[in-house]
């Protein structure tokens, strides 16, 4: 692990805690702390953070904690990646209303397959220590597990936010979604985090495997809870629930065109939260905005750096040049996929089979909805039949989404 000078740890502190929002307990001076006793033991600190697979996709709201990971790394400690193999069966309840559709065993895995590389889009794969919470809760007595219940109250866990709203409208609240809590704190004693990475969501659960740790004798994790990213929507946390999410897989030209939908007010939220500018940067960024610059300019900023983060700097320079063509010129962009027609098609049966939408349903709704085009023409018949006369022509579902028709 490299050599932590006193310069150095004062720079770390403060690049992290411009990120963070809560250090628990202790405040920033204990992470000061952490860095100190771990340079005196020459070891490197075990920074956890837990994924449940509960689709297929991660999006940028993921990359937060992310982001923080990777700056641990960087300064030469441990990320411990938990893909929550166990925990996306249960469901996590924090910040819900409502409880979570229940997932078997082989939805979790097929979920989690990308997993891996697509948090390699922000951490280095090549030192991280990746492990399944289903290989060990998997394996919980039922004694053990009332051991382990024993270390909350059920006062305690009515008292969060989202379970108390619930109690009070009358709306349902499962036993096993109480239980949640119990099985994240298992988790930093079987892994010995040192620090959990967290959203300020889930405070009540990274706490509490504290207490699960200090019942086992193991010194207890530093807490930091980090803000939740606020979706496209500019209302509501990033979500795919709430279908304002930026996906990692989303392609280039996807997630050009979502950055620039995001409300002026929140350009700085994204820079700061899923950037690594500088907070110098950060700072210029804001003094243009307050100065008058078109907001416009400094999220086409905000838009190349998402996509040469997540893919390249050529991939993000093609991005910007196709967004310019289709909105600023309204060209249609050169590079879209393509659908050999070889027989009379519905139009909801097209945008099914080319992949363009995930149901024919989603279809239909697009085009009640008047955001589906063939020709620069608007189609308001589900019902509508593509025939060969319109080979060679473009399909454009919403305001970023093509395909042509060969």
């Amino acid at each position: 692990m490299k050599d932590i000078s006193e310069k150095y740890k004062t720079k770390v502190s403060e690049l992290i805690t411009d990120k963070a929002q809560l250090f628990l307990p202790g405040g920033p001076s204990e992470l000061i702390r952490l860095y100190d006793k771990a340079s005196v033991e020459k070891r490197q600190l075990r920074v956890k953070l837990g994924i449940d697979p509960t689709s297929t996709d991660l999006h940028l709201g993921h990359t937060v904690c992310l982001h923080m990971l990777r700056r641990f790394q960087q300064h030469g400690h441990k990320p411990v990646l938990i893909i929550g193999g166990f925990t996306a069966m249960v469901g996590d309840p924090s910040g819900r209303n409502e409880a979570r559709p229940p997932l078997t065993y082989e939805q979790v895995q097929e979920n989690a397959k990308t997993y891996l590389e697509q948090v390699g889009k922000i951490l280095d794969l090549k030192n991280i220590e990746v492990v399944n919470n289903y290989d060990w809760l998997s394996k919980i007595s039922s004694a053990d597990f009332i051991k382990l219940a024993h270390l909350v109250t059920v006062n305690q866990l009515i008292g969060k936010e989202a379970f108390g709203a619930r109690i009070e409208n009358k709306e349902p609240l499962y036993l096993h979604e109480v239980l949640y809590p119990v099985l994240q704190g298992y988790d930093s004693y079987f892994v010995k985090a040192d620090i959990e990475i967290g959203g300020t969501d889930q405070t009540f659960n990274v706490l509490f495997g504290r207490d699960v740790q200090k019942y086992f004798n193991q010194v207890p994790q530093l807490v930091i809870l980090n803000p939740l990213l606020i979706g496209l929507d500019g209302k509501r946390k990033m979500s795919k629930s709430f279908n304002n999410y930026i996906a990692l897989q989303d392609s280039p030209d996807e997630i050009f065109g979502k950055a620039m939908s995001i409300p002026d007010d929140l350009i700085i939220h994204y820079f700061s939260l899923v950037t690594d500018v500088s907070i110098e940067e950060m700072t210029n960024f804001r003094k243009e905005l307050e100065s008058g610059k078109n907001p416009r300019d400094v999220k086409m900023e905000l838009a190349h750096r998402l996509v040469k983060s997540l893919y390249n700097t050529s991939k993000a320079e093609e991005a910007k040049g196709n967004f310019v063509k289709q909105f600023q010129k309204n060209e249609i962009p050169e590079n879209i996929d393509e659908y050999k027609l070889n027989e009379l098609l519905k139009i909801t049966d097209l945008m099914y089979l080319s992949k363009i939408v995930s149901s024919k349903a989603e279809a239909k709704r697009l085009i009640e909805g008047g955001g589906v085009k063939l020709k620069s023409e608007k189609i308001n018949d589900p019902n509508f039949l593509v025939t060969a006369d319109h080979k060679n022509s473009v399909l454009q579902i919403g305001k970023r989404k093509f395909i042509r028709i060969i």
